[in-house]
């Protein structure tokens, strides 16, 4: 149903009830932007200023990644958190955030807890209603392999299954399939996620995602193609420390993304503090396709799906290759 970030708005308007007591949202400091400005949003709508409202967590001084206890203790520390909304996998780190774990230390803490799994789904396996999450939401056009602008998804924890007492947005395509075609006036929501879904979804973007999922089936699902992920991410990043970090110096270039492989998707976020455009530049003139992210990030995913341990391989020769051309003017 609808986009990422229309969906994040249909959760916060039913899961975000701010009190006197409990009003802040959680997310992290350099959460995706849509994410920074839906959570404002919501706010502002509420009058609630946002630098009092809106809380977000960084890493440790020195530290690239955040470290669960961390959150963990953020979450018992500050009683007026009413929403912890976190990324499943960080999108400018890699980081593969313990779900479960964070999870229940937000319910046993009172909050509500939702995920933005716009760069998990597809990627690791969620188990998110054994997790007790509340609720999450994500795309399918980046490891699900919709398109851009692909259909995107939504999960509500069967818990609500037939929660009519919380607010929601209200469209047709929600109503009870058995009674839609009478036209009625009241709204009658089907149950679970399937009722907040707004309007009738568009056959292009839903045959787009259906063609990926078929292959994703043919190839044995998530569970297979994690195991493959960990040896083709572990094979590049033994590359990259090889090759790289002996020949390059830490000022030049390091990889943010935790190194245990629990912790990352297929991701590694490669740091460049200097010239990171010209190195990415220049990979693109040499046929690589990979992705920057202001200010100093390149992002690399060899995705378990089509990519094979020989891209591993000639990623870091075109690489180092770059990597001189850049350095050496």
């Amino acid at each position: 149903m609808n986009t990422l970030t229309s969906n994040i708005h249909a959760m916060l308007i039913t899961f975000y009830r701010p009190t006197e007591k409990r009003f802040k949202i959680l997310i992290e400091q350099k959460a995706f932007p849509s994410d920074h400005y839906a959570v404002s949003s919501h706010l502002h709508s509420r009058g609630i200023d946002p630098k009092k409202g809106l809380l977000t967590i960084a890493p440790r001084q020195g530290e690239h990644t955040l470290r669960t206890q961390d959150i963990i203790d953020l979450i018992n520390r500050d009683d007026e958190i009413a929403v912890v909304m976190l990324s499943g996998v960080q999108y400018y780190t890699g980081q593969f955030f313990e779900i479960e774990k964070i999870t229940k230390a937000g319910k046993e803490a009172g909050c509500i807890v939702g995920w933005d799994l716009a760069h998990a789904v597809g990627n690791v396996p969620l188990q998110l209603h054994d997790w007790n999450v509340d609720f999450a939401c994500w795309c399918s056009y980046k490891y699900l392999n919709s398109g851009a602008g692909g259909i995107a998804g939504l999960f509500i924890h069967e818990k609500y299954n037939d929660d009519q007492d919380r607010p929601r947005l209200a469209g047709w395509w929600g109503n009870q399939k058995e009674n839609r075609f009478e036209m009625r006036p009241e709204f009658q929501p089907s149950e679970g996620a399937s009722g907040y879904q707004l309007s009738n979804p568009s056959i292009f973007t839903t045959i787009s995602l259906l063609g990926s999922l078929d292959i994703f089936e043919k190839a044995g699902g998530i569970q297979a193609l994690r195991q493959t992920s960990f040896k083709l991410t572990g094979y590049l990043e033994k590359l990259l420390l090889k090759e790289l970090e002996q020949e390059f110096s830490q000022d030049l270039i390091r990889i943010l993304t935790p190194n245990d492989p629990q912790q990352r998707g297929c991701q590694l976020s490669l740091e460049f503090p200097n010239k990171m455009m010209e190195v990415f530049d220049n990979l693109h003139t040499r046929g690589v396709i990979v992705d920057d992210r202001k200010p100093t990030v390149i992002r690399v995913a060899p995705a378990p799906l089509y990519n094979t341990f020989r891209d591993c391989f000639d990623f870091v020769h075109h690489l180092k290759a770059a990597m001189k051309d850049v350095y050496a003017k």
